[in-house]
């Protein structure tokens, strides 16, 4: 028979664990992002191979991240189930309506299935192209820094073809506005 001190003590401990857990979960999640050990730098160096990159979007049609070479291209690692993704994609699709007529272009890379990125795609009015890139574009953000393979990861590439930012977890309103700016 358990006593119920016993009880109360089991369930005190219960709480006092789980509540480290989520401590534990939020710190990694905020203080994983803010650790840049978790990225490779690569600003200055070519995205070459990034051009070479061809995907499907959401019709299935084969599409060259190369046709964008020229323009400050904002490539975003994302998936629908993946709510920071969400969370920024707004601020994506009003700066490519205000910066876009100025060269600028976002293309989403979505590590989902095209069914779910297509709703989601006409449920946010999404302006910019999205991509399939499935579970393989895990690995490709990781050619690109992205050590952990996590989501979101963000690359800007300037009018040159160079990286200029990378970024794991999402990109906030001023920081994206500040990058931009600075390359248009």
């Amino acid at each position: 028979m358990i006593r119920p001190f016993a009880n109360r003590q089991m369930l005190s401990w219960t709480g006092l664990a789980l509540a480290g857990l989520i401590a534990l979960g939020v710190g990694l999640y905020f203080g994983g992002f803010a650790d840049h050990g978790n990225v490779t730098d690569l600003r200055g160096t070519e995205a070459g191979t990034l051009f070479g990159v061809a995907l499907p979007d959401v019709k299935g049609r084969e599409q060259s991240i190369g046709q964008w070479k020229g323009k400050v291209l904002v490539v975003n690692f994302w998936a629908t189930w993946c709510v920071p993704c969400r969370e920024e994609m707004p601020e994506f699709v009003k700066a490519q309506r205000e910066f876009g007529p100025q060269g600028l272009q976002f293309v989403g890379i979505a590590v989902d299935e095209a069914t779910k990125v297509e709703a989601f795609a006409t449920e946010l009015g999404l302006n910019y192209p999205a991509l399939i890139g499935g579970y393989g574009a895990i690995e490709l953000s990781r050619s690109f820094g992205n050590r952990l393979g996590a989501l979101p990861f963000t690359i800007i590439v300037d009018r040159a073809g160079r990286i200029s930012h990378t970024q794991l977890g999402p990109i906030k309103e001023t920081q994206l506005r500040t990058i931009i700016n600075q390359l248009l």
